[in-house]
């Protein structure tokens, strides 16, 4: 579960997608299975969600969805296990595996580089947050240029938590560059992913 978050339009299929994985999760666990639900934005009509199909499921024993902890391997699923949370058994299938990376430049020119850090619980950070903290270490606050390396090798959106971060770090910020693609070098500054924002007039960045 990477902390680096995209949000997309809604996508109609998501509601047959969990239908697919629903009559995959009901035929290994059998009569051990009591219910399955789709849970979570992507369950929503018509709701932006973060591209993810969350579904819970209800069984009698733990103990036998150890047993066929393989099957689930079989397709696609990686188990593991309680994940954090006594009582549980957590799994997941494809999409961002975490493997997101970043890297900015300084306005004095250094390169600072960061990856996502994944955990059990809420204090995961993203890339991009990882990459500042190191350049707030070495005694920089200003960013010119910035790149969110998606798990595909293609260039990605800053999440929203990050962008905060990165607006309050100076008036100037609006002005970072933000990679979008790497073949075409298109770039937006962050300003536009952040349209009036809540802090402008505080920040001094009208001036």
């Amino acid at each position: 579960m990477s902390q680096h978050i995209t949000v997309v339009n809604y996508d109609p299929e998501w509601p047959s997608k969990y239908v697919q994985e629903r009559d995959y999760i009901t035929e290994i666990l059998k009569d051990n299975c009591i219910s399955v639900y789709h849970i979570g934005s992507t369950s929503v009509p018509g709701l932006a969600a973060k591209p993810v199909i969350d579904i819970m499921v209800g069984v009698r024993s733990l103990e036998r969805v150890d047993t066929v902890a393989e099957k689930f391997s079989d397709i696609g699923y990686e188990y593991l296990g309680e994940f954090g949370i006594a009582g549980r058994r957590y799994l997941r299938k494809g999409g961002d595996d975490g493997g997101v990376s970043a890297a900015i430049l300084s306005a004095k020119g250094n390169i600072y580089t960061g990856v996502c850090i994944d955990t059990a619980c809420s204090l995961g950070i993203c890339a991009e947050r990882n990459a500042i903290a190191n350049m707030i270490t070495n005694g920089e606050s200003q960013i010119i240029k910035i790149v969110a390396v998606m798990a595909d090798g293609k260039a990605g959106m800053p999440c929203g938590a990050c962008r905060e971060f990165m607006m309050q770090l100076n008036k100037t910020a609006g002005e970072i560059e933000i990679l979008c693609d790497y073949e075409t070098k298109k770039v937006i500054h962050l300003k536009s992913l952040t349209p009036e924002w809540w802090s402008t007039d505080q920040m001094g960045m009208n001036e």
